[in-house]
C-alpha cells in the first residue's frame, strides 16, 4: 500500500485513484506521525539547537506537529521548555484533533497550514520566533520560512521533511514520503468526494500504529495517542512553495538546525541524511 500512497504525488488522471481504491475501500480511522519521537527528543533539542535556546535567554517557540497529530503531541516537550522559562505556542493544523475541521474538507496545503500562517501574521512587529517542526511538520515550517523569514529567528527540523520547495521532483518524493511497504497494507484511504474522485485523507491502520509510530513509547502513551490521532488530509501531498529556479529566497537567511533520529520508521535515517545533503543546515 505504501507504493499506492506514493501515487498520490503522481496523479495524472482518475484511473490512478480508482486503482488505489480497489485495494482499500473508503474508511475513516485515525493515524499518522509519531508522538513519542517528539517527546523523546526533548533533551536533544536543548543540546543540539545551539545556545539560542537556554534558560538565560527565554525564547518564543512555535511547535508544529506532524501529519495526523496535533498540539497535544508536544505535551512532554512543552512542559520542559516552559519549565525553562520559554514561551511556547502549540497549534492544531487543519484537520487535527483540536481544530474542529474535518480532514476530508481540507482542499489545499495552504488551507491545511492556515493556523500556522495566521499565528505568524499576528506576531507583534519586531518579534521573532523559533519554529520547530516534526516529520511532515517540516513542510509547514519551510513554507512559513518563505513567507515570514523576517519573523523567524531559527528553524528546527526534528526528523522532519526539509525540502526547500516542497514536492517538486521525484527525488523530493523519494526523500520525504514514508515507505512502509515492508509492513504490507498499512493505509486506509477516505474518499470524501466520492469513489470517482481522489482520496481526501489517509491514515495508518490502528493495528500498525504501535509498531510503526510508537515502538519506543510507554504503552500508556501510545494508548492515549491512539485516541487522539486523526487521518491527515491528502492535501499534504500538494505542498509546493517558493521558487525552484535558483532565485534567492528569504529561507536562505534563516538559521536551520536538523535533529536526526536513528529509530524513526516514518522518516527513516537514510531519508533524513538525503535531505540534509541536499539542503545542509546553517552553520
Amino acid at each position: 500500500m505504501a507504493a499506492s500512497f506514493h501515487k498520490l504525488h503522481r496523479f495524472k488522471g482518475k484511473s490512478v485513484y480508482r486503482d488505489v481504491h480497489k485495494q482499500r475501500r473508503s474508511k475513516t480511522h485515525s493515524g499518522a506521525n509519531n508522538q513519542t519521537r517528539q517527546g523523546s527528543v526533548a533533551s536533544d533539542l536543548s543540546m543540539d539547537a545551539g545556545d539560542d535556546i537556554s534558560e538565560t535567554s527565554p525564547e518564543h517557540l512555535v511547535l508544529v506537529h506532524g501529519a495526523g497529530h496535533g498540539a497535544w503531541c508536544w505535551f512532554r516537550l512543552l512542559y520542559l521548555l516552559q519549565n525553562s522559562g520559554h514561551r511556547v505556542s502549540t497549534i492544531d493544523l487543519a484537520g487535527a484533533a483540536g481544530s474542529l475541521v474535518d480532514p476530508n474538507d481540507v482542499r489545499s496545503f495552504d488551507d491545511y497550514i492556515a493556523p500556522l500562517l495566521n499565528l505568524m501574521a499576528a506576531l507583534p512587529d519586531g518579534e521573532k520566533v523559533i519554529l520547530v517542526g516534526h516529520s511532515a511538520g517540516g513542510l509547514s515550517v519551510t513554507h512559513a520560512m518563505h513567507l515570514f523569514g523576517d519573523r523567524i529567528k531559527q528553524a528546527i527540523f526534528i526528523a522532519a521533511a526539509m525540502l526547500q520547495f516542497g514536492f517538486q521532483t521525484e527525488q523530493d518524493i523519494k526523500d520525504c514520503v514514508p515507505d512502509l511497504s515492508e509492513h504490507g497494507d498499512v493505509y486506509d484511504l477516505t474518499f470524501g468526494l466520492g469513489d470517482d474522485h481522489p482520496p481526501t485523507s489517509v491514515a495508518i491502520r490502528k493495528e500498525f500504529q504501535r509498531i510503526i509510530l510508537y515502538q519506543q513509547s510507554p504503552q500508556e502513551d501510545s494508548a492515549l495517542a491512539s485516541i487522539l490521532l486523526r487521518s491527515w488530509p491528502t492535501a499534504l501531498t500538494t505542498a509546493r512553495f517558493g521558487s525552484a529556479d535558483g532565485v534567492e529566497s528569504a529561507i536562505d537567511r534563516v538559521r536551520r538546525v536538523y535533529i536526526k533520529t536513528v529509530n524513526d520508521r516514518m522518516v527513516k535515517p537514510e531519508q533524513q541524511e538525503a535531505m540534509i545533503r541536499r539542503w545542509p543546515p546553517s552553520e
